[in-house]
C-alpha cells in the first residue's frame, strides 16, 4: 500500500521496529492467534465466494490497480494481462456502489477491527507480479483464496518463502518484506485482500493510528476511493454490469 506520506517512512519504520523484531520480524503469521477477528472472514469464505462469483461486472469494466492507484504502476502496468480490483474500503471511506454488491462480505469485514483496507484481487491467466515490498511496518496483509487455478496454480513468494494460495484458506504476511507473485496458470486467480492495523503496544500503536486515521486517510485514502467510486458509476452507467 502506497502512502502519501512517506516522508514519514523512514523514521516510522525504524520506530515500528523497535517493536516488530526488526530483520528479524516475522514473514508469516498464525491469522487465529495474531487478529483472532480474520478467523471469522475465513469462516464465511463460501458466502464471500458466492457473492464474488455473481459480481455483475464485466472484466474488463473492473479497474487494474494502478488506475485507482497509480503508484502502482511500476508492479501492475507491466504486461497487457490485467491485475484487476474491485474494492470494498480504504482507510474507513467506504464504497457503497461495490458494497451494496456483496453485502455478506461487507458485514463480515465491518466486524474486524482495525481494517485498513479491503478489495477483491484478481489476475488474468499468466499475469504475475514482480517483486516489491510494501514501504511501510504498521500493516499486516491477509488473503483469502476465492478463485486458485488447480493446474500451475500460482504462488506468491514473501521473503524467500513460497506460498500457494488454497480455495477457502487464508495466509497473513508482513508485507513490507520483498514479495512477488508467480503466475503461469491458464486460469484466473482470485482473493480477498484485508490489511489490517499491525498489533503493536499502546505508545507505537496511537503513532500508527495518527498515520493511518489521520494522515493517511484523508490523502492516500480519499484519492483511491474517488477513483474507485468513478469506475464504479461509469460502469453502471454504462450497462456494463453484467455477468463476470
Amino acid at each position: 500500500m502506497k502512502l502519501d506520506y512517506h516522508i514519514f517512512k523512514d523514521v516510522a519504520n525504524a520506530y515500528f521496529d523497535r517493536y516488530t523484531g526488526g530483520s528479524a520480524r516475522p514473514t508469516f503469521f498464525d491469522v487465529a492467534e495474531t487478529v483472532p477477528e480474520l478467523a471469522a472472514v475465513t469462516a464465511a469464505y463460501p458466502a464471500i465466494r458466492a457473492e464474488f462469483d455473481r459480481l455483475p461486472v464485466a472484466p474488463d469494466a473492473l479497474p487494474q490497480y494502478h488506475d485507482v492507484d497509480p503508484g502502482e504502476a511500476k508492479i501492475s502496468n507491466t504486461t497487457p494481462k490485467r491485475w484487476n480490483v474491485f474494492m470494498l474500503e480504504i482507510l474507513s471511506h467506504k464504497l457503497e456502489a461495490n458494497r451494496s454488491l456483496c453485502p455478506e462480505t461487507c458485514r463480515v469485514l465491518d466486524r474486524v477491527p482495525n481494517l485498513i483496507q479491503a478489495f477483491f484481487s484478481i489476475l488474468e491467466p499468466g499475469k504475475s507480479i514482480p517483486e516489491h515490498e510494501g514501504p511501510y511496518r504498521g500493516y499486516l496483509r491477509y488473503h483469502l483464496g476465492l478463485r486458485v487455478p488447480k493446474d500451475n496454480p500460482p504462488k506468491l513468494v514473501v521473503n524467500g518463502q513460497d506460498y500457494v494460495w488454497k480455495e477457502g484458506e487464508a495466509v497473513l504476511f508482513d508485507d513490507s518484506w520483498p514479495h512477488e507473485v508467480v503466475n503461469h496458470s491458464a486460469e484466473t486467480r482470485a482473493v480477498l485482500i484485508v490489511d489490517i492495523r499491525r498489533p503493536l503496544p499502546y505508545a507505537p500503536d496511537l503513532f500508527n493510528r495518527f498515520l493511518t486515521d489521520v494522515a493517511a486517510r484523508h490523502t492516500y485514502g480519499r484519492k483511491v476511493a474517488e477513483k474507485a467510486e468513478r469506475f464504479a458509476a461509469a460502469a453502471a452507467q454504462s450497462g456494463e454490469r453484467r455477468a463476470a
